[in-house]
């Protein structure tokens, strides 16, 4: 999200969106991004290639690619079309080799200690400081799969009203974009299993991810002085050379990218297709106009609330997503409510707020909101089956989803 002129509190979004790629029979994974890469660049591996809006990058195994927005777009409009389009390039690509893409965040039979290669290509020196650190043949490494939204703030007052706000929504995103309830073949009982691989894969320096949700620091001399100096101290004994002493090494729920004025939301589990994942986007932005402007509660009040209740929030979602029962009063009158609610209903009360009901991407998240986030739509798919054969079948759907922009129903 870098451009000339910082555009100001959520007037400019980044989309990336991280999709495995997988044989097109077996559906097992295909460590094969160097090869796409190499075929859309006309023969070179490269590490990114613009496609226009879209651009087309590696990430850190090599069965995934990641699909971005080339800069920060000023409405998410349109935004899903232009993804889809990338889609139908790539799998075009991938069907050479035999390949296409899958969503969701974690491959449901992937053994990532004997299937995952890393990247081996060009700039690979932060890659490499990580596997050695932390080691990156795990669930919560090489079988993650997400969507990152960048939201933009335009100096320090605005960075404190856009972080209190995406702070109070965090422990709320699996309620949507759930989509991990599989690992190695069998439920793992929660709805969420990405974000409970990923509060847990830095465990060795824990100031990295801290509780996930991101401590009360609403300017950026407290944040650097609360997240990212304590982290870069921790690191160090690990990384002398300092190579991964950047911004990027925090780990929480939400980050702050003082580089480029956003902060970037990691929560979101990949889901079935494009419209799916701006639909997620969309309802979280919605959310964030009314709580930044103050419709229920003042900045102070939304500022006020302590890391561990929402941490405690969160841990409840990853297992339960839309039907984590909330009960705490004083959380739910930040959003105007005064019962107990699901955060299902919770959600489904900030739609009807604050998104409009013309809103392009409403259709689709009402699929979510009346039937569940995605990963309760494949269990209600698999039912009581793990086989390996209903699971491929289930899966085989998603896929088809994902290459035709449809919504999946379980």
């Amino acid at each position: 999200m870098v451009r000339t002129e910082t555009p100001h509190i959520l007037a400019g979004f980044g989309v990336e969106l991280e999709y495995m790629i997988v044989n097109r029979d077996s559906l097992d994974i295909l460590p094969a991004a160097d090869r796409l890469l190499a075929a859309a660049a006309g023969g070179e591996v490269v590490e990114e290639i613009d496609m226009g809006e879209i651009a087309w990058s590696n990430e850190l195994a090599l069965h995934l690619v990641e699909l971005k927005t080339s800069g920060p777009v000023a409405t998410l409009a349109g935004v899903a079309d232009r993804f889809q389009e990338q889609v139908a390039g790539v799998n075009g690509l991938l069907a050479g080799i035999g390949a296409r893409l899958m969503p969701t965040a974690m491959h449901p039979w992937m053994d990532p200690l004997r299937e995952t290669r890393l990247w081996a290509h060009g700039s690979r020196v932060i890659y490499e400081a990580y596997n050695r650190i932390f080691g990156c043949q795990g669930h919560g490494w090489s079988n993650v799969q997400s969507t990152h939204l960048n939201l933009a703030f335009n100096g320090d007052e605005e960075f404190g009203r856009l972080h209190a706000a995406i702070r109070l929504l965090l422990p709320l995103l699996p309620a949507l974009a759930a989509s991990s309830p599989l690992v190695e073949g069998g439920a793992s009982g929660l709805l969420d299993t990405r974000l409970d691989y990923y509060r847990a894969n830095q465990r060795r320096v824990p100031s990295i991810s801290g509780a996930v949700i991101p401590e009360q620091a609403y300017t950026r001399k407290d944040y650097e002085e609360l997240i990212l100096s304590r982290s870069y101290r921790d690191i160090a004994p690990f990384d002398p050379d300092g190579i991964l002493q950047f911004e990027w090494l925090n780990s929480r729920g939400a980050i702050a990218r003082f580089d480029r004025s956003a902060i970037e939301i990691r929560l979101l589990d990949i889901q079935e297709c494009p419209r799916a994942d701006l639909a997620v986007a969309a309802a979280i932005v919605a959310a964030l106009r009314a709580l930044v402007a103050e419709r229920w509660q003042p900045f102070a009040a939304q500022a006020a609330v302590a890391v561990a209740p929402l941490a405690g929030l969160f841990l409840a979602a990853i297992r339960d997503a839309e039907r984590t029962v909330i009960e705490d009063r004083d959380f739910l009158s930040l959003f105007g409510v005064t019962e107990t609610l699901t955060a299902g209903e919770l959600w489904q009360h900030l739609a009807e707020q604050t998104m409009a009901a013309d809103d392009p991407y409403r259709s689709a998240l009402e699929v979510i909101l009346r039937q569940g986030p995605l990963g309760r739509r494949i269990l209600r798919g698999v039912g009581s089956d793990f086989s390996h054969g209903k699971l491929r079948e289930v899966y085989a759907r998603l896929c088809d989803c994902l290459a035709a922009g449809e919504m999946f129903a379980g």
